[in-house]
C-alpha cells in the first residue's frame, strides 16, 4: 500500500496548475489528523507550498527550477473550491480600463469569503471581504467598472463615468445603469448623470 504523503502527491499532480489541496478534501484517503501531518511533512520537504491557513498548492516545476503558481490561476481555483467571489481590487480595475495610470504594487482581491492573506512563494495576495454591490457582475467588464468607481470615489467617479461612457461598448455601459439600483446612493446618482445626461 501506498503510503499516505505519496497519495497525496499523486492526487495533487493530477489537479490542473494552480489548483488548492485542502485536508479536507484528501479525507478519502486517511483520518484528519493523519491527513494534516502528511500534509505538514510535504510542505517540509518542499513538495507542496501553504499558500495559506488550510490551503497548500503544488509548486510547479520547470526546466529553470520550481515556481508557484500564478495569482490569478490560484486565485480563480481557490475561488471554485471555496466557493467564493473572487475579483481583482477596483485599483487594479481602474488600471485596467484606463482610468489611473498607477499600478498596484500588491495583488489585492476582493471576496465575498472572509479576509485573509495567501502566500504564494515570496509574494503575498491579500484577499478582503468587500459588499455585494462591489462583487455585482463579476466577472463582467461592467463589474470591472463598479469596483473601479468605488476604488476612484464620489470626487472622481463623475469624470470616471463620461470617460467610460465613450470607452466601453454600449451593452456594457447598459450592464453598468442597470445594476445602478444596487450601487451606493452616490454611485447611483453619477451612473444616472452619466446615463441621461
Amino acid at each position: 500500500m501506498q503510503r499516505l504523503t505519496e497519495q497525496i502527491l499523486v492526487h495533487a499532480e493530477g489537479l490542473p496548475e494552480g489548483a488548492p489541496i485542502s485536508a479536507k478534501g484528501l479525507l478519502h484517503l486517511g483520518n484528519r489528523a493523519a491527513v494534516d501531518q502528511a500534509l505538514s511533512r510535504l510542505v517540509e520537504r518542499g513538495r507542496l507550498m501553504r499558500a495559506g491557513r488550510g490551503v497548500y498548492l503544488r509548486p510547479i516545476s520547470s526546466r529553470f527550477g520550481t515556481r508557484s503558481p500564478s495569482v490569478e490561476q490560484a486565485v480563480e481555483a481557490l475561488a471554485s473550491q471555496r466557493g467564493e467571489v473572487i475579483v481583482p481590487s477596483g485599483a487594479a480595475a481602474a488600471n485596467t480600463l484606463g482610468l489611473t495610470t498607477q499600478v498596484p504594487v500588491r495583488s489585492v482581491y476582493l471576496t465575498s469569503g472572509r479576509s485573509r492573506t495567501m502566500s504564494l512563494g515570496k509574494q503575498i495576495v491579500e484577499l478582503r471581504h468587500a459588499p455585494r454591490w462591489q462583487l455585482a457582475l463579476a466577472d463582467r467588464p461592467a463589474g470591472e467598472a463598479v469596483r473601479a468607481l468605488a476604488w476612484l470615489g464620489p470626487e472622481k467617479a463623475e469624470a470616471a463615468l463620461q470617460a467610460l461612457k465613450r470607452k466601453l461598448p454600449s451593452t456594457t455601459f447598459q450592464e453598468l445603469v442597470a445594476v445602478a439600483p444596487q450601487l451606493p446612493t452616490w454611485l447611483a446618482r453619477s451612473v444616472g448623470k452619466a446615463a441621461h445626461g
